[in-house]
Order: C-alpha cells, then sequence, then structure tokens
C-alpha cells in the first residue's frame, strides 16, 4: 500500500477562487463554523456532557435549544438531526408505511427519494412534469396520481413527496397548493427542501407539510453529513418513535433510543457543532432572499446574451441554481483538442470553479451568496470566453 497519497490532502481549490458549484453554495461555512470545526472536530466531541443518550437532548454545548429553536425557525413542531436529508426521507417512510404501500412522487425528485422507498419497498407513482423547457410540476396532478391509486389499488396511497427545489433545474414548486390537495385527501406530505430551507424562508404550516427533510450540509452552512427531519404534532410520536427492547442477556434497556435515528444519529462533532455556529447567520440570511434571486436573474440575463445560450426551468428564475443549455460551446468543444473540458478549464483560468469537467452541451452553476461583483465577475468570464472562441454576444 502506498500510503503517502493520504498524506497533505489538499482540494485544489484556492482561496481567491469563485465556486459556483450548484450543490455547494448554501454549504460554504461561515467564519463561526469554521472556528467549531476546528474546536469540535473529533468524533464525539459535543459528547462529553451527555447524560440523556440523545444528542438532541445535550445542554452542553446547547444543542437541546438549539433542537427548539430551529423548530420555531421552520414553524413545526419537532425537529431531530439525521444524516442528512436521504436518512430523514427514510425514516418517515420506514416509519409510516408498509411494504407494498404506495407513495407519489414528483418526477424531479432527487434519486435518494426512489433509493429510499425501494429500501422500504414501496410502490412509487410518478407525477410527471411538463418536459422541455420548463420542466414544471402541475399541483393538480397529485390530485388525478391520487384518484389514478384509489383505482388501481383500492387505497389512497400513505404517502406524497414533493421536491421544493429540484437539483437540475432549480425550479421552486408550488408547495402550498401540493399541501392544500394533500390535506383535502388526508395524505401526508413530505417537501424535501434541500435547496430551500436554510437558504429561503420557508414555514411548514404555512405550506401544510407533515414533514420537512433538509439537507444542511448544503443549504445550512454546516460541515458534512447532517440533515434535519422535522415533523408535525400528528406524526412526530410515529416516526420519532422509541426503543421498546430490553437486552436478554444484559438487561440493558433503550428506552430513550429512537429507532429511525438509530439511537443517535452520526453527528456528534463538526456536523451539529457547525450548524449551530453557522444558525445565526442562517436566519439572518434567509431574509435576504429576494436580493439573492435578482442577483440569479441578471446572471441569467447577461448569459443569455451569448448566441445559442439559454436558461432552462422556470422564467423568470425563482431560485439561484440554475440550468444552462450550451450548444455553442458544445460546438466549440467538438473542435477543441480539450474537448468538454475547454470550458472548465477556462474558467479556471479565470479563478471560476464549481461547473463540472467535461461539460459544455449544459451545466449548472449556483449564483447564492456571491456578491453582486462576484455575480457580474462570472457573467463577463463567459461572455469573454464565447468571444475567445469566436461565438457572438449582443452588446
Amino acid at each position: 500500500m502506498d500510503l503517502n497519497k493520504y498524506k497533505n490532502l489538499k482540494r485544489g481549490i484556492q482561496d481567491n477562487y469563485i465556486n459556483v458549484n450548484p450543490i455547494q453554495r448554501g454549504g460554504v461555512l461561515t467564519g463561526e463554523a469554521r472556528k467549531a470545526l476546528l474546536e469540535f472536530g473529533d468524533g464525539y466531541s459535543v459528547c462529553d456532557y451527555c447524560f440523556d443518550s440523545r444528542v438532541d437532548l445535550v445542554q452542553k454545548p446547547p444543542i437541546r435549544d438549539f433542537t427548539m429553536d430551529v423548530a420555531k425557525f421552520l414553524n413545526v413542531d419537532e425537529v431531530r438531526f439525521t444524516a442528512g436529508c436521504r436518512h430523514a426521507m427514510w425514516a418517515i417512510m420506514h416509519t409510516i408505511t408498509e411494504p407494498g404501500n404506495t407513495i407519489v412522487l414528483d418526477s424531479l425528485a432527487h434519486y435518494t427519494s426512489y433509493l429510499g422507498a425501494e429500501a422500504n419497498r414501496l410502490d412509487v407513482v410518478e407525477v410527471p412534469h411538463t418536459g422541455h423547457p420548463m420542466f414544471h410540476i402541475d399541483p393538480e396532478m397529485y390530485a388525478q396520481k391520487f384518484e389514478e391509486v384509489k383505482r388501481h389499488t383500492g387505497n389512497l396511497p400513505v404517502l406524497a413527496l414533493l421536491t421544493h427545489v429540484d437539483s437540475r433545474y432549480g425550479n421552486l414548486a408550488n408547495a402550498e397548493a401540493v399541501g392544500k390537495i394533500c390535506k383535502q385527501y388526508g395524505v401526508p406530505l413530505i417537501l424535501n427542501t434541500a435547496y430551500s430551507t436554510g437558504v429561503m424562508p420557508v414555514d411548514a404550516k404555512k405550506l401544510r407539510a407533515d414533514f420537512l427533510t433538509c439537507s444542511c450540509h448544503k443549504s445550512w452552512a454546516a460541515s458534512a453529513p447532517i440533515g434535519i427531519l422535522a415533523a408535525s404534532s400528528e406524526w412526530s410520536y410515529k416516526v420519532f418513535g422509541k426503543s421498546r427492547i430490553t437486552g436478554d442477556w444484559s438487561g440493558c434497556s433503550f428506552n430513550k433510543k429512537e429507532v429511525a435515528l438509530f439511537g443517535c444519529p452520526p453527528v456528534f462533532g463538526a456536523p451539529i457543532a457547525t450548524l449551530m455556529a453557522s444558525f445565526p447567520t442562517v436566519v439572518e440570511r434567509v431574509k435576504h432572499w429576494d436580493e439573492e434571486v435578482r442577483k440569479a436573474c441578471y446572471f441569467v440575463g447577461e448569459i443569455e446574451k451569448i448566441d445559442g445560450i439559454c436558461q432552462i426551468g422556470h422564467k423568470p428564475k425563482q431560485h439561484t441554481l440554475i440550468n444552462i443549455e450550451s450548444p455553442s460551446f458544445h460546438a466549440v468543444a467538438g473542435k477543441d483538442r480539450r474537448k468538454g473540458y475547454f470550458l472548465y478549464r477556462e474558467l479556471k483560468k479565470r479563478r471560476i470553479m464549481g461547473v463540472r469537467p467535461g461539460m459544455s452541451k449544459s451545466f449548472e452553476i449556483n449564483t447564492y451568496g456571491l456578491s453582486w461583483e462576484q455575480v457580474k465577475y462570472v457573467a463577463e468570464a463567459f461572455k469573454d470566453i464565447a468571444l475567445k472562441h469566436g461565438i457572438c454576444v449582443e452588446p
């Protein structure tokens, strides 16, 4: 074994680079979180004063208070921390469904939504999107699919899932309308907020969501892996059900351990500490969401001045995750010796990272948290690359 390759690990992104990676912008650590990362980097470092066998009950550091504050922030009844958004979705499915049940989800759902259903042996019915170029999810289609499931199975689906903001096009779904339909049918709703809570205002009760699942390393400026499972009081007793097992030989009781969270989720050090440290900034920054959307709209307007470039998904943008179709860049890639990597390398020369290497036909970026100066610089960089390779750009 060559163990030297594990020494002096570096990311290769310099401090003066602008990172537009679509899954990283909302997870950039605050200065306070970076300090907490060093302080609590050791495993189990928040468990020095754990007397209640669960991380959400720890009082020093103030995790128990933090749990209640997060619940207020999301306007939901109960909150727990999980090993990511995918763990939260799996836990809900695992506790309120039975194998062979049917759930309805949107066709823009993250793959982990499908895997969560598969792991729990559930049947999946998709709400279709409208296709290119908008990829819109019509809330009324949830009602149609509920009726369709009832006709085919004799029962309504046991659960509905809606992706609040999808990871491909950055479309903001009409969660309130879907929530209203779910209430009318009595079908509990999971709202996957991996790209919304933590960067924009989200009110669970206003949206009529029974559950929120959150990705804190994507959108809450926290170190991975950590997520949030938020539940209404109607369902929390079930999802957060405690162990009823007593060991026959040891006589041990685990009656404080919540089964779906594996007793205590693996967030004992840096993840929960950085999440707490960033929380004051998160609470403040969601108040400025409209400004972030204006930056995204500005960027789209500028990059669409390049011949052949077009933003895909909802227009005007309602979110900072942006999907761009770029056939003119793809044509350049066909002739350039660097092929599809030419765009990545041209951007890197200009200290811009985050567009996936090899992508030229289409790509995704996220402008969240960038200053206006940075947004304008990135837009001008794309135009400069286009002009360099003979692509027309509107003045």
